[in-house]
């Protein structure tokens, strides 16, 4: 009987706050709906805060209201998890009132929202270009906020995405080393093997240039020694010497910059083919 009871007392307090939300929907009492909006904003309730401000931001346009409904709207909508809305609501709010008491919050949020809403790294990534742009203004407009690390290190993150994506480009690259399909017009089978491995070594070292923090340094430069090695195996006679000395060059290059790289036996292995075929001896012993 209490549990009926208590379900029922739950039910009509319920269709009572439905039927109140309602009024205030239907109210042209823009002050007050704009205090109840602000009320549901402070309490949570984001959904109900963002449907009513939707409406206030037009009307209280031109008043000392209009700032604080247009930030409240993008807030709600981030606490929704509506990103996309937000950030709309946020540039806004930055657009009208680039010195406003909130624009550093909103550039701030704008910037996050697109960080939350970049894709992983195997989709297009011009959501994450976005994101970046939007949070390295942040950083040229407000050097010493207080969001500083924050936003570096969203941006450490999505440039680490975007490396990804190259990686992932350049590997491919490497994967297709064998195949000749896309060379036509290359002169002999070895010859369209170096093309799709050249084009791993160019991808792979642009992508250091752009991205030279990137955690990815490492597997970039093992996959560029690789490269440059299978081009110079697979190569023709008169180009062979001078990728084999390109390869041999990349070793030295890798050793030196991860000398206790989980890579190193594989880097050791090449170096040993590299000077067998250049009828060398291997020039330092090899732990």
């Amino acid at each position: 009987m209490k549990v009926y009871i208590g379900f029922c007392l739950g039910l009509l307090l319920l269709l009572t706050s439905c039927n109140s939300y309602n009024k205030v929907l239907k109210s042209t009492d823009y002050d007050y709906k704009y205090e109840v909006a602000k009320e549901y904003y402070l309490l949570g309730k984001y959904a109900k805060s963002a449907m009513i401000l939707d409406e206030m931001i037009t009307i209280m346009k031109g008043t000392d209201k209009a700032e604080e409904t247009l930030f409240m709207a993008g807030m709600s909508y981030y606490g929704m998890g509506d990103y996309e809305t937000a950030s709309y609501y946020f540039t806004s709010y930055y657009n009208s009132y680039p010195r406003g008491i909130y624009a550093e919050q909103s550039r701030f949020y704008t910037g996050e929202t697109l960080y939350l809403a970049a894709p992983e790294p195997r989709l297009d990534q011009t959501a994450t270009v976005r994101a970046i742009k939007e949070l390295e203004l942040f950083l040229e407009y407000y050097p010493k906020s207080r969001y500083k690390e924050v936003v570096q290190n969203m941006l450490y993150d999505l440039q680490n995405n975007l490396a990804q994506k190259e990686y992932e480009t350049a590997k491919l690259y490497y994967n297709l080393g064998p195949y000749t399909g896309n060379f036509n017009f290359a002169t002999n089978s070895s010859e369209a093997n170096a093309n799709n491995y050249e084009s791993c070594v160019i991808t792979a070292q642009n992508a250091l240039r752009d991205y030279p923090y990137c955690i990815q340094r490492e597997e970039f430069a093992i996959l560029i020694l690789k490269a440059k090695y299978q081009m110079a195996i697979q190569s023709v006679t008169e180009k062979k010497h001078e990728r084999m000395r390109d390869a041999l060059d990349e070793y030295y290059a890798f050793k030196n910059d991860y000398p206790e790289s989980q890579y190193m036996d594989d880097a050791n292995q090449m170096l040993k083919k590299i000077n067998k075929e250049m009828g060398n001896r291997v020039e330092e012993e090899l732990d």
